[in-house]
């Protein structure tokens, strides 16, 4: 039966295998030099990654194959496994053998979840240990005027999902994901379509819903002050001011929240006209530039005064590992869970 299966295997998952070879061979020869440029001059080399053209496909590819790989494997593998099976009929003759269909569903599972998880494995820990001097860089860095791609944050969600060790949970349960689909609905195509529409939402789920609450973010309030300003929005060109954004003191966190509060501790939504006028309108528009120093700085002090203070919940940069392992096992006990469905519907299978 592992034999069988391999044989039907064999095509997608060598696929797969030969383009993860390509990139880890990639990420293998250029590495070490990045690291050996890091330690020479650590200030200067984000600036010096920017200009690098292969570099930066290389961190392009990792960061974007971490999200597309388990996509893929939901699609290619997980879906067409047993749906291909029981639109030719070919299950009837395997389950009219000696083989049982525990058996047979336990062989096709297995030899996916290995060859899912380790796919998974390979490419997000390459990546990561690629990546790491521009990951200490970024998160060394307390200014947001970065070259080029390399400014985000390792924990920021742009990234988090396609380092470590969070493409295996991905990559396992978009898996079963696919196995599920094609079990219930029966054909290739459909369930390759509902594969890919339940990881996106998984993607857009986990930053949003749950990850956050994996470990206890900070909490945090600070004075607005004008070193510490990263945006003023407002509405229109001479409309008021409605949020402002004060950066965080603590490099490559994460921030969650961003908020004015008032001296009652409210969220503010709209300041007074007063802050339009002595700090500016938002960047961009004709009025920009119209507020000298002095005027500026009477602001920051009247905001003070008032009570008006930036509350901040971030996860912090060394949160990161503790996210990734957590956010993996609620991955892989999802996985479990439903390969508990797919022996259900399998068994209820005519």
């Amino acid at each position: 039966m592992i034999w069988l299966t391999w044989r039907q295997f064999r095509v997608n998952a060598l696929v797969v295998y030969a383009a993860l070879l390509a990139v880890v061979a990639a990420l293998a020869l250029t590495g070490p030099h990045l690291a050996d440029v890091y330690d020479q001059s650590a200030s200067t080399f984000l600036d010096w990654i920017a200009t690098r053209r292969l570099d930066q496909s290389l961190y392009v590819v990792g960061t974007v194959g971490g999200f597309v790989v388990p996509a893929l494997i939901g699609a290619f593998w997980g879906a067409p496994m047993i749906a291909r099976e029981l639109e030719a009929g070919t299950h009837r003759l395997a389950w009219s053998q000696t083989v049982t269909r525990d058996r047979w569903l336990a062989t096709k599972l297995g030899l996916g979840l290995v060859g899912a998880s380790t796919a998974g494995a390979v490419l997000g820990l390459a990546t990561t240990w690629w990546a790491h001097p521009v990951d200490k860089a970024v998160g060394a860095r307390t200014d947001s005027d970065v070259s080029s791609i390399f400014q985000v944050a390792r924990l920021s969600p742009q990234l988090f999902a396609s380092r470590g060790v969070a493409p295996i949970g991905y990559a396992a349960l978009a898996f079963v994901i696919g196995v599920l689909a094609g079990a219930v609905i029966r054909r290739t195509v459909p369930a390759m379509a509902v594969t890919l529409a339940a990881y996106v939402v998984i993607q857009i789920v986990m930053p949003n819903f749950v990850r956050p609450h994996l470990a206890t973010p900070v909490d945090t309030s600070t004075k607005i002050a004008a070193g510490s300003i990263h945006g003023i929005m407002g509405r229109g060109p001479d409309g008021p001011i409605e949020r402002i954004d004060v950066g965080s003191a603590h490099p490559g966190a994460w921030v969650l929240t961003n908020q004015t509060v008032d001296a009652n501790g409210a969220t503010v939504h709209s300041f007074g006209k007063w802050v339009t006028d002595c700090l500016g309108p938002p960047p961009g528009t004709d009025k920009g530039s119209q507020t000298d120093a002095a005027q500026k700085q009477a602001c920051y002090d009247r905001l003070a005064s008032e009570g008006y203070r930036q509350h901040l919940s971030y996860q912090p940069a060394g949160s990161y590992w503790a996210l990734q392992w957590r956010e993996t096992g609620v991955l892989l006990a999802g996985a479990a869970l439903l390969c508990g469905a797919c022996f259900w519907r399998v068994r209820r299978l005519s």
